[in-house]
């Protein structure tokens, strides 16, 4: 296997104006121009609707859609369901887990609240209860969920990467141990997925939903879900025509079908066809996949550790242990303007604020030029 390469900026593939510094990824990715145009072009073709074909528009589109997403995961094609959030992969899962009374359900302390409230819903359903997590400061994720996993474990659900300070989680590790204890792994790599290595065969997961939008720089409302072939033949949320067997067949759709399309299929969202979405959300993937997870990793990873170098002597600092390379995530200095992100937009810099961190999500469209912005525009307001 080759070493990855750097790649060097993106940003001619993309609608950014030269004067605006978008620094902010992890909470919402621009499309990539190629997406754009196919979801612009799907709209027009909205307009006139007798151009649709069945089989390509229905179904092929789909499947392609289906094909690209299972190559980020490392899964079959037959793995993957499309879904319209984490929201919805997470309850998939849930319907389909069923925790014994007096169980644990571990999340990380201040997770996702989709990848809370899900597990506290079926807690609560099973006599079980859900246990946040927490690490101390000089202690990693993967550390404190190893050390929190018992016989009293159920379910593990966690990220890849926590979304408030970018601390990664070894998932082999913790597949490992929750396996041990007969517990089901369930993760959402919304912050993660395909700008970080995925070795699903080491990590075995029962699910795992990602949301298109942030880092895999595709539309709002689409997202995939890996199921595990055990749990292909459980319930779905949704009870809709387009996943039955024969489907293909509208003049026979009354001819109502008890079985279902093969594999992960029948945990489609309805309407998975989205004549508007789909197209722009494989043109998408079609850039990620032509970068490459691991060649991603390693330039957000160059990028990130310049930039912490560069806004050390400022006062901020990264303290998250085992901080995932493509998450930068830093600690304010005493004294830093309670709206310093407010002050940077006006600035045209774009960055989140968790706590009382920075948070920092370059992407492969950033270049020199924008962190030589971030860099001074933060010297003036700190």
């Amino acid at each position: 296997m080759s070493s990855p390469s750097l790649i060097p900026p993106q940003r001619d593939r993309f609608e950014l104006p030269r004067e605006t510094c978008y620094l902010n990824a992890a909470y919402m990715g621009p499309m990539p121009t190629t997406a754009i145009a196919a979801g612009q072009d799907s709209y027009a073709r909205k307009g006139q609707p007798w151009q649709y074909g069945v089989q390509t528009d229905f179904f092929d589109a789909p499947e392609r859609l289906r094909q690209k997403a299972a190559r980020l995961f490392g899964a079959r094609t037959d793995d993957i369901a499309l879904v319209p959030a984490a929201s919805y992969g997470l309850a998939s899962a849930a319907r389909n887990l069923a925790p014994d009374a007096k169980s644990e359900i571990l999340v990380l302390n201040e997770q996702f609240p989709s990848n809370v409230y899900v597990w506290r819903e079926l807690a609560a359903e099973h006599g079980a209860r859900v246990r946040a997590v927490s690490r101390s400061d000089n202690q990693s994720w993967t550390e404190a969920m190893l050390t929190a996993i018992s016989p009293a474990t159920s379910i593990v659900a966690c990220p890849q990467v926590h979304w408030a300070d970018g601390g990664a989680l070894d998932l082999a590790a913790i597949s490992d141990a929750a396996r041990r204890q007969g517990a089901a792994l369930v993760l959402d790599l919304t912050q993660s997925l395909g700008v970080m290595p995925f070795d699903l065969a080491a990590i075995q997961p029962d699910f795992a939903v990602a949301a298109s939008y942030k880092w895999l720089l595709g539309p709002y409302a689409m997202g995939f879900l890996y199921v595990a072939p055990h749990h292909q033949d459980g319930e779905p949320l949704e009870q809709n025509w387009i996943v039955r067997d024969r489907a293909e067949d509208f003049a026979r759709l009354v001819e109502y079908a008890d079985d279902h399309a093969p594999g992960a299929r029948r945990f489609d969202m309805g309407e998975r066809s989205n004549f508007q979405l789909v197209p722009a959300a494989v043109a998408a993937l079609d850039a990620m996949l032509d970068w490459g997870a691991d060649d991603l990793a390693a330039t957000l990873g160059a990028n990130n550790q310049s930039l912490a170098d560069r806004l050390r002597p400022l006062g901020l600092t990264q303290t998250t242990p085992d901080r995932a390379a493509h998450y930068l995530s830093l600690s304010l200095p005493d004294g830093a303007p309670a709206d310093l992100v407010a002050r940077l937009a006006a600035r045209e810099i774009f960055v989140s604020q968790r706590g009382d961190r920075i948070r920092i999500t370059p992407h492969v469209y950033n270049d020199e030029a924008d962190f030589q912005s971030l860099g001074a525009a933060l010297k003036d307001l700190l």
